[in-house]
């Protein structure tokens, strides 16, 4: 599906480009220049991934994502909350390459989930190294049953090791991120004779017609999303507009069936790769979520890319806010640390609540490595507010 990029209305644009990069600019050199830098991004990553999944109509709380982070989640995980996790995993994995790593094709494998595919085979290592380990196992056995009378119930338990032993090397072929085709056969021999013939003649996106559409491309759709990226490249547009155009093409071409939250974080990175945001990963879902959706979905192409140049101008200015509130926050904490000891856990504690959006009992006790009860203490002396208003499953914030 071709995407040409369109004849720009100027006159109409120059307005809320501006607006746009000169917020970014702002927003860019405080996140550089600010001792609340690294909170402030980490906080970041939980509102953009709870924003991500607003904009498909799901509600994810922020302090339920928290918790299931750190994997102490105090109610079984929605599949919403596991989405989230997913969004903030991979704003996490961009942040933490270089700026051009999120659109290579290394990257762009990674982030979808298929590391394996490179062409050289290593897909199949993790269920190659299964079968090789149970390739002396299962010789060991036949060497030992040489000397052995053989029975009807030695053959029928060998059946079912062969066939347990042919579903997890499927499993574990599926899970390095390898495509499988269809099974020729239901018999596990016929299974494993396939592997190699199964895992070349794979075709994408063979997960069967209940989960991914047959007709989708996507490899076909992601190579022409990233041949409007090349060409906006060349072009040499300004930054913020480069990735407006981008987000507009991926709604337009729409490469992914089931990970569309993965635009923004690609536009993002683009922002990131072209030197317009450099400290930080840009926060577009929570930009994208203040602007209506009526402007959002327009039919018109300039409405459309007007109302994401608006999103960034409203995500950028929300995150000086943000700054302006962590800052004070922080000002305010630390006057608790005059006559303190050196040894004192305050001020871990302070680091640790800028960078969430709520902290537990739990949380601190395993950031800080101390007891629930030296937590509780923690949280008495420092003064932060109770934000759940329970007597149980306490929470704390800054608010």
């Amino acid at each position: 599906m071709a995407y040409d990029v369109p004849d720009l209305a100027l006159n109409t644009l120059f307005g809320p480009l501006a607006r746009a990069e000169d917020h970014l600019a702002r927003l860019d050199e405080r996140v550089q220049r600010s001792l609340v830098r690294d909170g402030w991004t980490e906080r970041s990553h939980f509102a953009d991934a709870a924003a991500a999944l607003w904009l498909e109509g799901e509600l994810v709380h922020s302090e339920d994502l928290v918790l299931h982070d750190a994997h102490m989640d105090i109610r079984t995980p929605t599949h919403e909350l596991t989405r989230a996790h997913a969004v903030l995993r991979a704003r996490r994995r961009i942040f933490a390459h270089k700026p051009d790593w999120a659109l290579s094709r290394v990257g762009i494998l990674i982030l979808r989930g298929r590391e394996g595919q490179s062409g050289d085979g290593s897909s199949a290592g993790l269920a190659g190294s299964r079968l090789d380990a149970a390739t002396p196992a299962a010789g060991a056995e036949d060497a030992a049953g040489e000397s052995l009378e053989d029975t009807d119930q030695e053959d029928a338990l060998a059946d079912e090791l062969a066939e347990i032993d042919a579903l997890l090397a499927r499993s574990s072929r599926l899970l390095a991120g390898e495509n499988l085709a269809p099974r020729a056969a239901d018999s596990p021999e016929a299974d494993t004779a396939g592997q190699g013939t199964n895992a070349r003649e794979a075709l994408p996106d063979s997960l069967g017609p209940l989960i991914r559409d047959l007709d989708w491309d996507e490899d076909q759709r992601l190579a022409d999303w990233l041949a409007v990226v090349d060409k906006l490249r060349g072009e040499n547009m300004p930054a913020v507009l480069a990735a407006a155009i981008a987000w507009e093409a991926w709604q337009d071409i729409e490469p992914l069936q089931h990970q569309h939250w993965l635009g923004t974080l690609l536009a993002a990175a683009l922002l990131r790769e072209l030197g317009k945001v450099g400290s930080h990963l840009f926060c577009l879902n929570a930009g994208l979520r203040i602007i209506p959706r009526e402007r959002r979905r327009a039919r018109d192409r300039t409405t459309r890319l007007l109302a994401v140049l608006n999103a960034f101008s409203e995500a950028a200015a929300a995150g000086l806010k943000e700054f302006d509130r962590l800052a004070l926050a922080k000002t305010q904490m630390e006057r608790r640390l005059r006559s303190r000891r050196k040894s004192s856990r305050l001020p871990a504690l302070i680091d640790f609540v800028l960078a969430r959006p709520v902290v537990s009992a739990g949380l601190i006790a395993a950031e800080l490595k101390i007891s629930q009860r030296a937590a509780l203490d923690l949280v008495a002396e420092l003064g932060i507010r109770e934000v759940t208003g329970r007597g149980r499953y306490r929470a704390w914030g800054i608010v």
